[in-house]
């Protein structure tokens, strides 16, 4: 198993620029090169799902051309709010930035954990330690923060909600969240929780992708509400894998719904459901089709890690399917490095 050695500089894929550009109401990830490809090679599929008119049209390609200058600039001014919320924001939780302590850990995932980087640890013995909500699909459930400490994230989360410093997306899809490095969370709270915890548990049960290799990550937080976002569209993760964790607060729907991989035909075929519940994170591959449901009452806010590993993403870009065209990134960027660790023992995507 490996760690992360001396910093290096991190990338992006080109393809973030023109791919994968998320439509919610038509409900589709498009490639985007400019009007007449995606005329050629949208034109039947969005005009069944109701973009019918000149007009609708013209109102996607404003959209689509906004999102792609979006995500040109978004290295720059993510770094740029940052760079103000450390100057001007003022925590209502300030322990919060201090390094992660085992007090905010639920005692099953220590255990996990602890176990994990015991001698002899197997696979066997580690599934005795989570619960198995598919062994078909690899996916696996245990509680990770205790309810004190999911409380006071919280509390900061809506805190920073409320003040006045700029906010970026959490992602493309999202449109109501926080990306945890803006706000100054990823060095004290996100890093140990991959490096010391959540490495050697995705090395037992992810040897095949990257899981002893993860070297990067990106974590925000995404919150479900009543005139807000409420569902999220079926999709497939930037990342080797994910820790989803639910953080609160009272909610009823917005099941998580998992299908197969997305490099496999019919992969949304027979989808399974799995509930939220509070404090506890689902684990589970990046590359698994998945959703959320409709959210029916309250708010949910969810925490959720990205986990990287350059030495599989190097080879193969997840999102674009091809051998990375790399752009210098702010950070981790999107995790590809330019150049290779030594040994590398895992295999490509699965």
């Amino acid at each position: 198993m490996a760690t992360a050695g001396a910093p290096r500089r991190f990338c992006r894929c080109a393809c973030f620029c023109s791919e994968n550009l998320y439509v919610a109401r038509y409900g589709l990830h498009l490639r985007f090169r400019g009007e007449q490809q995606l005329r050629q090679d949208y034109g039947p599929i969005l005009r069944s799902r109701g973009c019918v008119s000149p007009e609708d049209f013209r109102q996607l390609l404003g959209e689509l051309e906004q999102e792609v200058e979006r995500r040109r600039q978004l290295g720059h001014e993510s770094a740029a709010r940052k760079a103000l919320i450390a100057r001007s924001y003022h925590p209502v939780r300030p322990e919060l930035y201090s390094a992660l302590q085992d007090v905010a850990l639920a005692p099953e995932f220590l255990a996990a954990a602890e176990y994990s980087t015991s001698p002899g640890a197997d696979l066997e013995g580690l599934l005795q330690r989570l619960e198995t909500v598919s062994e078909e699909k690899r996916i696996y459930r245990l509680p990770v923060f205790t309810a004190p400490f999911c409380q006071a994230l919280l509390e900061e989360l809506e805190h920073f909600e409320q003040s006045d410093m700029p906010k970026g997306r959490p992602n493309t899809m999202n449109n109501y969240g926080v990306l945890l490095h803006e706000l100054g969370l990823d060095e004290p709270l996100v890093t140990p929780l991959r490096e010391r915890f959540l490495q050697p548990l995705m090395a037992l049960l992810y040897p095949d992708c990257g899981g002893g290799w993860l070297d990067s990550h990106r974590a925000f937080v995404v919150k479900y509400a009543l005139g807000q976002d409420r569902e999220l569209g079926c999709h497939y993760d930037n990342a080797e894998l994910t820790l989803n964790v639910a953080l609160g607060k009272a909610f009823t729907g917005g099941a998580l719904y998992f299908g197969g991989l997305f490099q496999v035909p019919s992969a949304l075929a027979k989808p399974l459901e799995v509930e939220h519940m509070v404090g506890q994170g689902i684990l589970h591959r990046g590359g698994q089709l998945h959703g959320a449901r409709p959210l029916g009452t309250g708010e949910r806010w969810n925490l959720v890690v990205w986990l990287r590993a350059s030495a599989v993403r190097n080879r193969l870009c997840p999102m674009c399917c091809r051998k990375p065209d790399l752009v210098d990134d702010e950070g981790f960027g999107d995790g590809f490095t330019r150049e290779e660790p030594t040994t590398v023992d895992v295999c490509a995507l699965t």
